[in-house]
């Protein structure tokens, strides 16, 4: 949209018609006025298109034409523009101040459909530089950083007013920071616990013929379980059955490992680096901790023993299966007794019963003579069992302590933190810890979420925000619930069952309730087991441990709660649960600039609106769509529409699986692993987008920004781009543009592409461009006949196909291009070929518009169609 005429532009048009007398030397000096500016204006025109080779507007709508054609078209006289009303321009502080963060984060010289994530983030990469402290830096993490800020206020105000949950937060909080404590106990707390665990094999003199011979591994799971909440070697928890979402079920799984994923342990290449300085820092330690014992220096011991470690480990990982092989639920999900548990998987004498028993005393359950598991795990067990038996108990013991001592680290004296350094830098990228007060207040709001998300909402939660969230949602969801009847690869008994699951979705916004009301006990009762002392931040830590493992424990006899929530308040993300079929949005992303009620709905259906899209697609993506819509798994999808939907599917994994990553040495996105989020993503914006346009059309008035000259379409793409999240891992098993703006030391993009569900960032707003350099052939929806897209392979695709800023025009309607058959498209894969009547945009001279930007994206955000228990957004 053009620039809404100034008031005193107005007035002189009206002063000009309003004059009847003048002299003929006052009509003759205003006509020389007059040439003279033109003269000026034009001199200043041919000046700029001499010097830069063509006009640059600074936010223009621009065109992307191929170079090696042109296309003369003959135009209409444009219509004289009418002068815009006053009020089309929001001038409030919440307005200017978003102007002013997308004009600094664009880099308006960029071609946006060449590169839009330049185009929409370049000011922003400019401007930033990783801090030391970071493996990566993103809009995300500043909106983070920035939370941090407020709740160190909150947690560092005492009064006597404080109820007690808070009080104990705020006492967590000092204990964290009293690290003049920390530092006089050094080592001592840590030593402590060593001797519950049955001691440490190599700090510990004769412990083969002391505590070897009466030790188990049952008993020894159990405790890393249990009272350290650190499941090792066998992963036991409790959790919502999958196939009945109305109770707790034991599920039994591969554990995670001492490093962040599998492939450290056995590629070579930076992984080597990795695990060399992996195998130093256990050493490091264990000779710290002999040195505090008093024992004599034993380097050959330390270094033999460790070794075995790491060796253990790698056979463990070996065993686990791929990240990619355990994306379907309904194949992981094996339920059944401990008998049948015991026959199957002995694991060389491995007493299940004992074991799982033993890990529910600590709750007061007893096993019931028809108790069941659900396995999830299998091809782990079954390569188990040629391990378990290999390595000795001095072995496996020195193995489960190393991965206590190597969670307790953060709660040591410096020493200990230094002894890690190397390891983190080569793994993260990073040289400086995090500052301590921001680590202690991740930490406080990590593990007492409700008590701190109570100070945070008091403080800077507007209580109005639920209600303008929750209109959001409907209408969101409306649009995925009509998007549905224009699917032609879904039938209509299957339509009729992802409506009502739609329809059926809960969702929890801000925070819950009782966290605020003063007469409600249940926030104090949530932390009624804690006592915490400010001198003692390492056993309060112990104590938070335990606290978690029993929580969870505890709901294996208890009825599922449907409004419990999943995540604090304080948290920048979003999520979905499958087992709930339930979407959360914490108070914490309910700020600009992904919401505001200060900003333009252009804004917000580009941040929140496509946030609750993305939330929503999950529960229709390749593992939501397995349960129904009362979050129990079941196959509700006609053999027809699940034919059709793996065939989508295996156009997206392609597609993504073809980008590769230059700060990750040049290795391809995991388009299997990623294939969930890359659904959500896809399907996130279109919604938000259709929803845009309908509330506009409904007569909603939306306002421009002060600056800009962006059109409302351009507003909501440029803060999608602009407000995109970035990964951060969750601490329990739940299912993350200029949002989209970030950056990666290349440690962590090595790490990340390993293990992040979430594409890279630049590659997440794919939707608005479909094509990359370093693709060698990518997988692109084209349009076919009634308008239904196919991916077709093609290995230079077109700009048009790229991007919504160009081969449209920004106006409402449709037919505005011309159609033909796409020549020559070759077959992705040998064996298969480009759907029949595959055809591709040709271009036309027209100005660029979003107005078709449905047809631009992946066929399976057509259906507007996660990870175990639940998805987040970042």
């Amino acid at each position: 949209m053009g620039k809404p005429e100034s008031p005193v532009g107005m007035v002189e048009l009206a002063g000009w018609s309003g004059q009847k007398h003048r002299g003929f030397l006052e009509r003759g000096l205003q006509l020389l006025l007059l040439l003279v500016t033109g003269a000026l204006v034009a001199l200043g025109l041919l000046h700029a298109a001499h010097s830069r080779g063509k006009q640059l507007t600074l936010f223009p709508s621009r065109l992307c034409f191929s170079k090696e054609e042109k296309t003369i078209v003959k135009r209409k006289p444009r219509a004289i523009p009418q002068p815009k009303e006053m009020d089309d321009i929001c001038t409030s502080p919440g307005c200017v101040i978003a102007a002013a963060r997308i004009l600094q984060n664009m880099d308006p010289s960029r071609e946006p459909c060449d590169d839009f994530y330049q185009y929409a983030c370049g000011g922003w990469l400019r401007r930033h530089v990783i801090p030391e402290t970071n493996s990566r830096y993103s809009v995300f993490d500043i909106l983070r950083d920035e939370l941090e800020v407020i709740l160190k206020g909150v947690l560092e105000n005492s009064t006597t007013r404080d109820r007690p949950a808070v009080q104990k937060a705020k006492m967590l909080y000092r204990s964290c920071m009293n690290e003049r404590m920390i530092e006089k106990r050094d080592s001592q707390p840590l030593l402590n616990i060593l001797d519950v665990m049955g001691g440490w094999p190599v700090t510990v003199e004769k412990w083969n013929e002391g505590v070897g011979p009466r030790w188990e591994l049952e008993q020894q799971l159990a405790v890393m379980n249990t009272q350290f909440n650190r499941r090792v070697v066998i992963d036991l928890f409790i959790w919502n059955d999958d196939q009945n979402s109305s109770r707790h079920i034991i599920y039994i799984d591969q554990p995670t490992l001492g490093m962040p994923s599998r492939e450290y342990y056995f590629n070579e290449g930076s992984n080597r680096k990795v695990r060399e300085a992996y195998l130093q820092f256990m050493m490091s330690v264990a000779t710290m901790l002999r040195a505090d014992m008093n024992l004599p220096e034993n380097s050959y011991l330390v270094q033999e023993d460790m070794a075995q470690v790491l060796e253990l480990e790698t056979q463990l990982a070996n065993a686990t299966a791929p990240q990619e092989e355990r994306h379907d639920v309904t194949t992981l999900y094996h339920r059944m007794s401990l008998e049948d548990l015991q026959n199957k998987f002995g694991l060389k004498g491995f007493n299940w019963t004992l074991f799982i028993q033993s890990v529910l005393s600590s709750v007061k359950i007893k096993l019931l003579p028809d108790e069941e598991v659900v396995v999830y795990g299998i091809p782990y067990l079954q390569n188990l069992e040629d391990i378990i038996d290999v390595y000795s108990a001095r072995t496996m013991q020195n193995y489960l302590v190393w991965r206590l001592v190597l969670d307790r680290i953060s709660s040591l004296s410096q020493r200990f933190k230094d002894a890690r350094a190397n390891y983190r830098k080569v793994l993260y990228g990073t040289t400086v810890e995090e500052v301590r007060w921001r680590e202690c207040v991740s930490y406080v709001n990590s593990n007492m979420e409700s008590a701190v998300g109570s100070l945070y909402i008091r403080e800077a939660f507007p209580g109005d925000s639920k209600d303008a969230v929750r209109e959001l949602i409907d209408k969101v969801r409306a649009v995925f619930v009509e998007t549905l009847d224009e699917l032609g690869w879904m039938d209509e008994v299957s339509k009729k069952k992802a409506q009502e699951k739609a329809m059926n979705i809960r969702e929890q916004i801000g925070y819950p309730d009782y966290i605020l009301e003063e007469r409600n006990k249940h926030l104090d009762e949530e932390y009624s087991n804690l006592n915490f002392s400010e001198d003692k931040y390492f056993e309060n830590g112990l104590q938070n441990l335990k606290a978690g493992a029993q929580r969870s424990l505890k709901k294996l006899r208890e009825t599922v709660d449907q409004n419990l929530w999943i995540i604090g308040a304080a948290v920048v993300n979003a999520f979905y649960s499958p087992n709930r079929n339930q979407i959360v949005f914490p108070a914490g992303i309910l700020q600009p600039p992904f919401f505001s009620k200060e900003q333009p709905q252009a804004l917000n259906f580009g941040g929140i609106g496509m946030v609750i899209g993305h939330e929503i697609t999950h529960g229709f993506d390749d593992n939501g769509r397995n349960f129904d819509k009362n979050g129990n798994m079941l196959d509700w999808w006609s053999n027809f529409s699940a034919q059709h939907f793996r065939k989508q599917s295996e156009c997206m994994i392609h597609q993504y699986g073809n980008y590769s990553w230059d700060l990750a040495d040049n290795q391809n996105v995991n388009g299997f692993s990623t294939l969930g989020e890359n659904i959500a993503d896809n399907g996130g914006v279109r919604q938000a987008y259709k929803a845009y346009l309908k509330w506009m059309a409904e007569g909603g008035k939306d306002q421009q920004l002060p600056g800009l000259e962006l059109s409302y379409d351009q507003l909501f793409f440029i803060n999608y781009a602009q407000a995109r999240p970035s990964p951060r891992p969750a601490a329990t098993p739940l299912v993350r543009p200029q949002v989209w703006c970030g950056s990666y030391r290349p440690e962590f993009a090595i790490q990340s592409i390993k293990t992040d569900v979430h594409s890279p960032l630049k590659y997440r707003r794919l939707p608005l461009r479909r094509g990359h350099p370093h693709a060698p052939a990518r997988a692109l929806p084209r349009l076919v006949a009634m308008g239904e897209p196919h991916c077709v392979a093609h290995a230079h695709p077109p700009a048009e196909a790229r991007c919504p800023f160009c081969a449209r025009s920004w106006s409402s309607g449709r037919g505005q291009h011309r159609v033909r058959p796409a020549p020559g498209a070759q077959p992705r894969h040998p064996g298969r070929v480009a759907p029949p009547g595959a055809l591709r945009l040709q271009p036309r001279a027209l100005r660029p518009s979003p107005g078709d930007l449905f047809n631009c994206l992946h066929p399976l955000s057509k259906a507007s169609l996660s990870a175990v228990q639940a998805s987040d957004l970042s």
